[in-house]
């Protein structure tokens, strides 16, 4: 009795986190994610560095801004992106 007992628990046990596991895997991605949460790749980076080459003096003042701001990493680049859109 405490055999089949600890066997049917375990078997629920393993169930549930089979169900549990499936439900998340099978959720589709978010394509709403904002710029600043998404990773750039390299291919993606170079193409912002070649559109600022053509204003220099604008991505000097916005590289200004980002060091006073203390932005790092990819917040960073979505910034000097932001800044080199503005008119």
């Amino acid at each position: 009795m405490l055999r089949t007992s600890a066997s049917l628990a375990a078997l629920l046990l393993v169930a549930g986190l089979h169900a549990a596991a499936a439900q998340t895997a099978a959720a589709p991605p978010s394509g709403d994610a904002k710029p600043g949460k998404v990773k750039l790749t390299m291919q993606k980076l170079k193409e912002m560095k070649a559109t600022w080459a053509a204003n220099k003096p604008k991505l000097k003042a916005c590289r200004k801004e980002v060091k006073a701001k203390g932005l790092a990493g990819d917040d960073r680049w979505f910034y000097i992106q932001d800044c080199m859109n503005k008119t």
